[in-house]
């Protein structure tokens, strides 16, 4: 595994005009902006369409793109739409408006595939073509879900006529060919988001930048994949979940987290061969380079928690599907699988074996690493001196507080041993600590955007076991500079540190 490091933003909080960051210039600044600074990689949340509370840890989709992140400036380069005939409302510009966004950007969509259908080349319409071919084994049923969620006013699938969430086959073919424009309109959006993300990875990889995307272990309830394969989870007779995934009490919540997706039947998934993970594993890879699996520890054993509990408290440990899974995995995608293993939380002697078993590279934040400090040593794994080359250190995570907001935080005996472990004053508590994270022996090391920017906790993605307020944060276009750049890529020199070659 290259010896390289990176920057951990989601798309959607890149700056721009258009109340969400998007796949169009600024994210092609960005790459710009990595490359300067010496950065090799770039780390994203899940990037499928978002339905509860806007968690791209809840996606509508296992494979997907999410519509919001498509670029109006591509789509007007294209030719498919026109820069004077939309008005771009006043969105805020340091958050994400969702519901804005939304109502505003499917209008444009819509537009977009008529000035599609009225000057598309041969050439795009192959392309078309070819798309929806090559992913029709997860786009019929998807684009059909879309369309019947939109003619249900958004609402979960379970709350559909029961011919409906059912699926009735002769009803839904009926439907289908009644109403085959909206499920159209639905392939032409997931056809331009692959097309604009094609373009943005191949232009990363000339500069030396490879993409890290993120794979929730389990999907959504109200998914395409839940509607259409009920029989994969553990659901009643109405498509309810009767257990569902958390995990217990932990650093984050003295009640636990209580996800509410369901549970696989993993007998289910393992009498078809795991056919659905290696299409969703083989599906990822084609849009990164690496893939950090969420929650990797599940595989080991989950927490089942009965879907009746209001909290996570009262679950239990079920053993996973292990190697079976992985076997299957390798026996269709190669031996060698580019996976980071996210083994964060209650992490048993089995998680590490199948980890170390599959040899991927584990996580470490050092955040956790400072917070353990019973015995008044240093001996968490967390601590760079405890780092093995294998491993991928972050400053912090999504769920994480920024480094400063951590710092501001913390009592006086962990600042005292923080200063006293990293040989500085506390001043710039985020530089000191991406300085650590730089010269440890992991082979990959990276970095919130938040704390590169050295933001305080306002500047937040997830505040794990609140509703409000998460996922919309951005940054502004004149908060990255060139002294950061430079500051960047020296450290990066100095620890030997190096982007991927070109190509």
């Amino acid at each position: 595994m290259h010896r390289t490091s990176g920057i951990l933003l989601h798309p959607t909080s890149l700056p721009g005009p258009y109340g969400i960051g998007d796949l169009g210039p600024s994210a092609y600044r960005f790459i710009d902006f990595l490359a300067r600074a010496g950065q090799g990689l770039w780390q994203m949340l899940p990037l499928g369409p978002t339905g509860y509370r806007d968690s791209p840890y809840q996606c509508t989709s296992a494979f997907a793109g999410n519509p919001l992140l498509i670029s109006p400036d591509l789509l007007v380069r294209a030719g498919w739409l026109n820069d004077v005939e939309f008005e771009v409302p006043e969105f805020p510009v340091d958050q994400v408006d969702f519901g804005g966004v939304g109502a505003w950007k499917w209008g444009l969509l819509e537009q977009a595939m008529d000035g599609f259908n009225a000057h598309v080349s041969e050439v795009d319409r192959e392309q078309y073509r070819r798309f929806c071919d090559e992913h029709r084994s997860w786009l019929d049923d998807y684009a059909l879900y879309q369309a019947l969620k939109a003619h249900n006013e958004q609402r979960p699938w379970t709350d559909w006529e029961a011919g409906f969430s059912q699926r009735d086959p002769e009803l839904l073919s009926r439907w289908a060919g009644d109403h085959g424009a909206e499920l159209d309109f639905q392939r032409f959006v997931q056809f331009v988001f692959y097309r604009q993300w094609a373009e943005l990875r191949a232009y990363a990889r000339t500069r030396g930048v490879h993409l890290i995307g993120d794979m929730p272990i389990f999907v959504a309830h109200d998914s395409s994949e839940v509607w259409t394969h009920p029989e994969w989870f553990e659901l009643d007779a109405e498509g309810q979940p009767t257990v569902i995934a958390g995990v217990p009490p932990d650093y984050f919540s003295s009640t636990g987290q209580r996800w509410g997706n369901p549970l696989y039947r993993w007998s289910a998934l393992a009498d078809d061969h795991y056919g659905f993970w290696v299409e969703r594993v083989r599906r990822a890879l084609e849009l990164v380079d690496l893939v950090r699996i969420d929650h990797f520890r599940g595989f080991a054993a989950y927490w089942e928690i009965p879907a009746s509990e209001e909290t996570a408290v009262n679950g239990h440990w079920v053993p996973g599907p292990g190697m079976d899974l992985f076997n299957a995995l390798r026996a269709s995608l190669g031996q060698d699988l580019p996976l980071i293993a996210e083994d964060l939380g209650i992490i048993t002697e089995d998680v590490e074996a199948l980890r170390d078993q599959l040899d991927l590279p584990g996580m470490a934040v050092l955040q956790f690493g400072f917070e353990d400090l019973a015995d008044g040593c240093g001996r968490s794994s967390f601590l760079p001196h405890n780092h093995r080359r294998q491993l991928a250190v972050y400053t912090g995570t999504h769920d994480n507080n920024t480094l400063l907001g951590w710092w501001a935080d913390r009592d006086e005996t962990t600042r005292h041993f923080s200063r006293l472990y990293l040989g500085a004053d506390g001043r710039e508590a985020n530089w000191d600590f991406m300085r650590s994270a730089l010269s440890s022996v992991a082979n990959l090391a990276l970095f919130p955007m938040q704390d590169v920017l050295g933001l305080g906790a306002d500047a937040c993605m997830n505040r794990p076991g609140t509703e409000e307020g998460n996922w919309i944060w951005r940054y502004r276009e004149e908060m990255l500079d060139e002294s950061m750049a430079n500051r960047l890529r020296e450290l990066c020199r100095l620890y030997g540190r190096w982007p991927y070659p070109e190509g």
